[in-house]
C-alpha cells in the first residue's frame, strides 16, 4: 500500500492491520490512547494499545432496563452500539481533586494535588459523543469562568470517531439530529467497511493534526465504490434506530406542563437512583467534598460528579427544594430537553439512549415526553373544538 499526500477533508482507505499503526503513531506522539473494550460483561472505554483490546466481533443488545452483550457472526471491531462509559469520564472525571493542604516544618503548604493532565487520543467516538463532547465545551470552556481542568485535557484530546454500522434499541439520534454520521469535531473518522473479501476503513480528515498522523500510517486513496460503501452504511443505520423522539416544540411543552399527572406517574416508578446522569454524557453536576485526617495535619479538597436525583443536590438553608421523586425527575428531563436551550443554546440530550438503558426500571425518556405531548394535544384539540 502506497501513502499518499492528504489533506483536511481528504478521504483514504486503511486496512485492519494499519489501524494497529495508526494506534502505534498516537503512542508514539505521546497519547493515552483510550477506545473501547469488554471488560465486566459490557464494552467500556479504557486504555488499549493493541487491536485486539477492541470488541472484536462482539455487539450490544440494548433495551429499557436491558444490556447484554452477544457475538456476531463477524469480525467487526466497532459493530456494537454505545456502553454504560461516556468520554466524559476523562475529560471531566468523576472525582478531582483540587487542592490539598499540609503542615509541615516549614509551616502550611498548599498545593494542586493533580498530576499534569493526559493527552489523550480517543478511538470509537460516534457522532453522539462528538456532539456530547461540543455540550460540554460549551459548558465548561466558554463563559467568563472556564473549568481549568476540563480545558486542559480536552485542548489536547485527539478524536477518532466510528460512524455506526449498527443502532442500539434504545438509540435515537437521527431525531436529535447528532448522528449517526459524524460531520465534525474530528480529527479523523473511520467508517468500518467488512465483507467476505476485505475488512478495511474508510478515512475521513477533519483537522491538520488528523492529516499528520494519516500521513505516516499506511492508506491509498478511496475510490468512488468505498465512498458509497461508506454512505450505504450510513444509511442503513439511520433506519435502525430504536426510538424517536418529536423534537418541535418539546421546550414548550415541558416548560408549559410542570404540573403534569404524568410526573406523578414516573415517580411511582422511579428510584432516585441516579443511574441516569451518571451515564450521561453531557450531564456535569457536581458536588465538593472537604476532608482532613484525624492528626489535623493535612485537608484537601475534591470535586465528585454529583446527580439531581439525590436529595442533598438541591439542599438550601432550611432544606432540600426538590423533596420528591417527581419534582427530581421533572426537573432533570425538563433541564435537559427544554432549559438547557436556555442556558447553553442547544439540547442537553444527543439521542445516545444511555438512560433508558441504564434505568434499573426502564423509565424511557422518549415515551415519557410522548405521553406529556398525547394528553398536552388532545387538551388543546378539546379545547378548539368546544370553542
Amino acid at each position: 500500500m502506497v501513502e499518499h499526500p492528504v489533506s483536511k477533508g481528504d478521504k483514504a482507505v486503511i486496512t485492519r492491520e494499519a489501524l494497529q499503526s495508526l494506534i502505534d503513531v498516537l503512542v508514539a506522539s505521546r497519547y493515552q490512547v483510550m477506545g473501547p473494550t469488554v471488560r465486566d460483561g459490557a464494552i467500556v472505554y479504557d486504555r488499549i494499545s493493541s487491536v485486539p483490546d477492541l470488541p472484536v466481533g462482539w455487539t450490544d443488545r440494548q433495551e429499557a432496563g436491558r444490556y447484554s452483550l452477544a457475538r456476531r457472526d463477524d469480525a467487526a471491531l466497532f459493530g456494537f452500539a454505545v456502553g454504560p462509559h461516556s468520554w466524559k469520564r476523562f475529560l471531566h472525571p468523576p472525582v478531582q481533586t483540587l487542592w490539598e493542604a499540609r503542615t509541615g516544618a516549614d509551616g502550611l503548604a498548599i498545593t494542586t494535588a493533580d498530576e499534569p493532565s493526559p493527552k489523550f487520543a480517543f478511538i470509537g467516538v460516534r457522532s453522539c459523543e462528538i456532539h456530547a463532547i461540543a455540550i460540554q465545551d460549551r459548558v465548561f470552556c466558554e463563559g467568563p469562568y472556564p473549568d481549568p481542568v476540563y480545558s486542559i485535557r480536552r485542548q489536547d484530546a485527539f478524536i477518532v470517531a466510528v460512524n455506526c454500522a449498527q443502532a442500539g434499541g434504545t438509540c435515537f439520534c437521527v431525531s436529535m439530529q447528532t448522528g449517526p454520521k459524524a460531520e465534525s469535531g474530528f480529527d479523523l473518522a473511520l467508517t468500518e467497511l467488512l465483507d467476505e473479501n476485505a475488512h478495511e476503513f474508510l478515512v475521513e480528515v477533519g483537522t491538520t493534526n488528523g492529516a499528520e498522523v494519516l500521513a505516516q500510517i499506511p492508506h491509498r486513496p478511496a475510490s468512488d465504490a468505498h465512498r458509497a460503501a461508506a454512505d450505504a452504511v450510513v444509511a442503513h443505520t439511520a433506519t435502525q434506530m430504536g426510538r424517536t423522539l418529536e423534537t418541535d416544540g418539546i421546550k414548550q411543552l415541558l416548560q408549559g406542563n410542570p404540573n403534569h399527572s404524568r410526573w406523578d406517574e414516573v415517580a411511582e416508578r422511579c428510584l432516585s437512583c441516579g443511574n441516569c446522569t451518571m451515564v450521561c454524557p453531557t450531564c456535569f453536576c457536581t458536588t465538593v467534598e472537604d476532608h482532613s485526617d484525624l492528626a489535623g495535619r493535612s485537608a484537601g479538597r475534591v470535586r465528585k460528579w454529583d446527580s439531581c436525583f439525590t436529595m442533598d443536590f438541591s439542599y438550601i438553608h432550611g432544606g432540600s427544594i426538590r423533596k420528591t421523586a417527581r419534582s427530581r425527575y421533572r426537573q432533570w428531563m425538563t433541564h435537559k430537553l427544554a432549559s438547557w436551550i436556555d442556558q447553553f443554546g442547544t439540547s442537553g440530550c444527543v439521542g445516545c439512549g444511555r438512560c433508558i438503558t441504564w434505568c434499573p426500571v426502564g423509565i424511557d425518556i422518549t415515551e415519557e415526553a410522548a405521553a406529556i405531548r398525547a394528553t398536552h394535544t388532545a387538551a388543546k384539540e378539546n379545547e378548539h373544538g368546544g370553542a
